[in-house]
């Protein structure tokens, strides 16, 4: 028996991973979001492309800590009306989505066509809690943020008035 080594996957700023090293429940998703013309996520897709990109800025800035976890959690349960076990098991699942997933220009685009434009404040507004729950306004976070507003069709100014918000609870 030979075993035929899978095709990478490939996204436009290269080569991501090569087929064993992606795990088998997030194949399909990965593969969507790197088509030439993805076609909108599944609300299922959507849930682990939202989560993933909070991971992704939670660990911007080389820490990942129970403050952030616990903010991530809060949001998807919030978000999704899900239970605390729920939204924990979601979080995992997107950590591993966050360490295998394409750029983070893919995922934001895939909530930008998942998410309508009226809702995509609050994406912005739970991005932020992730950011500024451990108290820190760091470099990294704020530069990947900057980055991202736009992507989902949400100007500056909005973001900033977001932000504000945000830090004023």
């Amino acid at each position: 028996m030979s075993l035929k080594t899978p095709e990478p996957i490939q996204s436009g700023l290269g080569l991501l991973h090569s087929g064993p090293y992606i795990h088998p429940m997030f194949a399909d998703l990965f593969k969507r979001l790197t088509a030439p013309d993805p076609a909108p996520l599944p609300d299922a897709d959507a849930r682990v492309a939202l989560g993933a990109l909070m991971v992704r800025l939670a660990r911007t800035d080389g820490s990942y800590d129970k403050n952030e976890i616990a903010q991530i959690d809060a949001v998807l349960m919030q978000r999704y009306g899900l239970s605390v076990a729920d939204a924990a098991a979601l979080r995992a699942q997107c950590e591993v989505a966050e360490t295998e997933a394409p750029d983070t220009v893919r995922f934001t685009r895939a909530i930008k066509d998942a998410v309508p434009y009226e809702d995509r404040e609050a994406v912005i507004e739970a991005l932020w809690s992730v950011v500024l729950v451990d108290g820190v306004r760091d470099d990294h976070e704020d530069a990947m943020l900057r980055m991202v507003a736009p992507l989902l069709g949400v100007t500056d100014q909005e973001s900033h008035k977001v932000r504000l918000r945000v830090m004023s609870r």
